[in-house]
């Protein structure tokens, strides 16, 4: 009788792994990232330090001594985490903070769920929504540290792009964007500050088809098209495409987090799909709401819903017609 050997699929393998698919995100992310200790100096430097060092521990430690499995560090999966969390954080956020940010990203919403590849919810953004909720006077404090462009700026607190929306009204703080934005946004946290390194960022890893552009553009575009229809029908309430798109996490966001593969849909239409969904709560959220910023909370919620997008739209099998 032969005997025929079963095993478990893939039984095609593709030239990447996921340490090289994390190592093109970093590589994307650098621009910004660059870009943000220029402007904020030291102070975004420690933030990144912290953040990469606490969650790269963490995983480790957690599957050493918890889990009993090898260590997944390598990979590099928690310094993306890393990353991406210290660019939702104010660049004069305590060291002590951060460390709590990275606990909840790591230990909560990846490894409690098994790891990689297992998790619901974004990491960097449960991790920044926690602080959020846990410490609204640190996570809104907007202090400017001294950067390495400009170092003899002293440093102030203000309101972000978003936040003046509230102080200055909808028609005036439109007139505060302009092409300085897409280079540089003072106010805010890491990953608000060059929409232009953001984008160059995004355009490399869909040139390295790490990622589809599909879930970002629908954002972009459900952003653009809300933000269209109600300044039209009120100029004086609600602010313009333009402000909306280059204003708070939404390039960030529509970039780097809702295109993370474990937590987006699997096919191209469930993807546009769950982009419209997050643009639409986005501008829910900064029209209707508590809260001047939304990408965070429109993420994480339509990361609940990806299971039944997965279910109810799938991409054509392999050898189908």
């Amino acid at each position: 009788m032969d005997k025929h050997i079963v095993s478990p699929n893939p039984h095609i393998h593709a030239p990447v792994s996921t340490r090289s698919l994390m190592l093109d995100v970093i590589i994307a992310l650098c621009p910004a990232v660059v870009v943000s200790f220029l402007f904020y100096g030291w102070s975004e430097v420690m933030i990144m330090a912290v953040s990469i060092v606490s969650c790269v521990l963490l995983e480790w430690a957690i599957t050493k001594w918890m889990l009993k499995a090898p260590s997944t560090v390598g990979d590099l999966s928690a310094v993306v985490t890393a990353i991406l969390l210290a660019m939702n954080l104010p660049p004069v956020t305590p060291w002590w903070v951060v460390v709590i940010g990275a606990a909840v990203a790591i230990a909560v919403a990846k490894m409690s769920f098994g790891g990689i590849g297992q998790n619901i919810f974004n990491p960097a953004i449960t991790g920044r929504v926690f602080l959020l909720l846990s410490f609204p006077a640190i996570m809104t404090d907007w202090t400017l540290p001294q950067g390495f462009i400009n170092p003899h700026l002293d440093a102030f607190s203000g309101a972000t792009l978003l936040g003046q929306v509230n102080i200055l009204g909808a028609a005036q703080a439109d007139k505060l964007v302009g092409l300085q934005t897409l280079w540089h946004n003072i106010g805010g946290s890491a990953g608000e500050i060059s929409a232009i390194a953001l984008l160059a960022g995004w355009l490399y890893l869909v040139v390295r088809k790490v990622i589809r552009p599909w879930i970002t553009l629908s954002i972009f575009a459900t952003v653009a098209v809300i933000a269209a229809i109600f300044h039209l029908a009120d100029p004086e309430s609600f602010t313009g495409p333009l402000f909306n798109l280059l204003t708070g996490g939404v390039i960030l966001g529509a970039c780097f987090m809702a295109t993370d593969y474990v937590t987006s849909p699997m096919s191209n239409l469930g993807g546009v799909i769950f982009g419209f969904g997050i643009g639409l709560i986005v501008m829910m959220i900064r029209y209707f709401g508590s809260y001047p910023e939304g990408m965070s909370f429109a993420i994480l919620i339509m990361n609940m819903a990806v299971p039944l997008l997965n279910m109810a739209f799938h991409q054509r099998k392999f050898g189908r017609k």
